[in-house]
């Protein structure tokens, strides 16, 4: 990452917005984006965040969902240029407590609930079907580069397999909840304040099934637990979701059907990043691994 561009950004923002060229203090930095506090001569602070594609276009996001009344962080400035991409956000400080499954619940039927972005990406029916066969030519790119050639006979089996299926497991994707996707939806992209809760990192948001939003709340180092999930959903109806949330789709359970579909979705993301966005071979045997454990539990949970 060009560490100069990024200091370039953020002094033309501070400069757009009339604020002076604050004091940094990185709080998260990742390989293709980075998180940092700034504290401005006045004793105000704000949030800078950067980061290069596909990762940028968070502020467009961030600005729908702060019109269609999704609480979200208030973007004071953002500039893109030449690849890279920066806001600056305001800084909701530290949070009161850790959020539970209870505001997970809140802030998704509130996100559910908001207007369709017409900018947004939609994952619809015909592209969830796709997804094993987009999987499937990430892979072929990658044994053409020289890349991911050894043991990974059994991938391009689970993909062939998921393929398979796709088109019927696909099935029910409209269905209710069908709209605002956050994506990266963990308790930690939740932050609970004193003036209530608050939706983090929208970089990768999309249109399509909300049940994956829920499927990804308690995360996916673990196995899955369709009955774990399941009682999120009906809870999540209870406190105003949409009660299709809870009817079967693709001839399956909606919580079998929400964890093996985001699994699927989580593969492609991992190995389209693999061969376009990071493009590291050192990466590869990490990547392999979880692509690996996903594809094997998406098998088994869509019933390839």
């Amino acid at each position: 990452m060009d560490s100069t561009l990024v200091t370039t950004i953020l002094a033309d923002i501070c400069f757009n917005t009339g604020h002076s060229v604050p004091a940094r203090e990185p709080m998260r930095v990742w390989g293709m984006s980075g998180v940092e506090r700034l504290r401005f001569g006045n004793g105000r602070t704000a949030v800078y965040k950067y980061a290069v594609e596909p990762f940028d276009r968070e502020d467009r996001i961030l600005r729908a969902a702060n019109r269609f009344g999704i609480p979200v962080p208030q973007v004071l400035g953002s500039i893109a240029r030449r690849g890279m991409f920066g806001m600056i956000i305001e800084d909701l400080g530290q949070p009161l407590r850790e959020p539970g499954d209870t505001d997970g619940i809140v802030a998704a039927v509130a996100l559910h609930e908001a207007p369709i972005a017409e900018f947004l990406p939609v994952l619809g029916e015909d592209v969830l079907a796709g997804l094993p066969a987009r999987g499937l030519g990430h892979l072929r790119r990658l044994h053409e580069n020289g890349r991911w050639r050894e043991d990974t006979a059994d991938i391009t089996a689970m993909l062939e397999a998921l393929a398979v299926v796709a088109p019927k497991r696909a099935s029910g994707a409209h269905l209710a909840p069908f709209g605002w996707v956050h994506s990266e939806f963990h308790p930690t992209s939740l932050h609970i304040g004193e003036d209530g809760w608050c939706l983090l990192d929208f970089a990768r948001a999309f249109t399509g099934p909300g049940l994956l939003d829920l499927a990804s709340w308690h995360g996916t180092t673990g196995d899955p637990d369709p009955a774990r999930l399941r009682m999120l959903i009906e809870a999540y109806v209870a406190t105003g979701g949409p009660k299709d949330a809870l009817v079967e789709r693709g001839g399956l359970a909606a919580e079998q059907w929400a964890l093996g579909w985001h699994r699927v979705w989580a593969v492609e993301w991992f190995m389209e990043q693999s061969i376009k966005w990071i493009n590291n071979p050192q990466d590869d045997p990490l990547y392999v691994k979880v692509v690996r454990r996903h594809l094997a539990t998406a098998v088994r949970l869509l019933e390839a």
